[in-house]
């Protein structure tokens, strides 16, 4: 028994050794593909009001985010400290931003809330959440933008306006079916892979997709911002939902080059040109992507260094 724990003890630290290798390497890949010197450039024209309010929906679209690990803390009935949820949800959607769901979305979460005190179980509950509260924010304005036609595709372009709208309704349709589930639904459990699930109710579920929903228009009100408020707010927006979901399909950490094709093809025209597109994407990626993730580090930093004494306050604010 004592022999299988220090094995499990060596293991473990090998493992973290190996897990703080891999997000260094991919830190250092993805900081390599960055043209640093346009990135300045782009600050340094940029006019003071429009980065200081680019600025301040930045804050507001990580709050919102924090607000999903809330949302989890309520759906699981955990006790850390809502100061430690936010922080923890700060450095998770940092991390997954840049380097993938599995880094900061997965990786992150268990690293941490495991350090903080919670089980495996209860974790897996978070991320899933996490993950629906997410997705439901887009399939709501994803359903509304494509089902009204507000996007307007390129001719001989990947898809069509009609198979657009067609997703539009589809998603409207799963939005719908959500919710009745939600509100009326008996069965209520889910085991996956010895994993309960509860289905929550429909007012919780309202609130998911009002955060989620929110947080994505402001992503969009960030963009649109940046791009001088020369396109219609909503046409950005959906072009920031059909970039999304490109990204996740190619798969590419941060979507670096998925995002910008899309912009471009979608935007690129008489109103605005290519270099105001790629200028506001520099400025996006800085704002929401390189700033953050920078942060994030010196956060998680702290709070690995902090992790033992939160744990053991943690474990007795549980026991009583």
């Amino acid at each position: 028994m004592a022999k299988s724990h220090t094995r499990w003890r060596r293991a473990k630290k090998i493992l973290t050794g190996l897990f703080f290798i891999a997000v260094v390497v991919l830190l250092v890949v993805y900081a390599s593909k960055v043209n640093w010197n346009d990135v300045w450039t782009v600050f340094r024209d940029y006019n003071r009001r429009v980065m200081a309010g680019a600025v301040g929906l930045v804050i507001v679209s990580y709050l919102l985010y924090g607000c999903y690990d809330l949302l989890a803390r309520l759906y699981c009935g955990h006790r850390l400290a809502k100061r430690q949820v936010m922080l923890v949800s700060f450095i998770c959607y940092a991390f997954n931003l840049t380097l993938s769901t599995w880094v900061g979305g997965i990786g992150m979460r268990y690293r941490l809330y495991s350090r903080l005190g919670l089980p495996g179980s209860t974790i897996t509950r978070i991320f899933s959440l996490s993950i629906a509260t997410n997705w439901l924010g887009y399939i709501v304005l994803g359903g509304v933008i494509f089902t009204f036609g507000m996007v307007q595709l390129p001719d001989h372009w990947y898809v069509d306006e009609s198979t657009l709208r067609m997703l539009g309704v589809a998603l409207l349709l799963t939005i719908t079916l959500y919710l009745w589930f939600c509100a009326f639904a008996t069965h209520r459990h889910l085991t996956i892979k010895g994993q309960k699930l509860v289905l929550p109710s429909w007012t919780f579920a309202l609130t998911q997709m009002t955060i989620s929903s929110l947080n994505w228009m402001v992503m969009g009100a960030i963009i649109w911002l940046l791009l001088g408020q020369s396109v219609n707010y909503f046409f950005v927006l959906g072009v920031l939902l059909v970039s999304s979901i490109a990204g996740v399909i190619v798969h590419i950490p941060a979507g670096i080059g998925v995002l910008e094709a899309v912009f471009i093809a979608l935007l690129a025209g008489e109103q605005t040109s290519q270099g105001t597109i790629i200028a506001a994407l520099l400025a996006w990626r800085a704002l929401y992507y390189f700033i953050p993730l920078l942060l994030a580090l010196c956060c998680y930093l702290v709070l690995e260094s902090r992790a033992k004494k939160l744990r053991a306050k943690n474990e007795k604010a549980m026991a009583k």
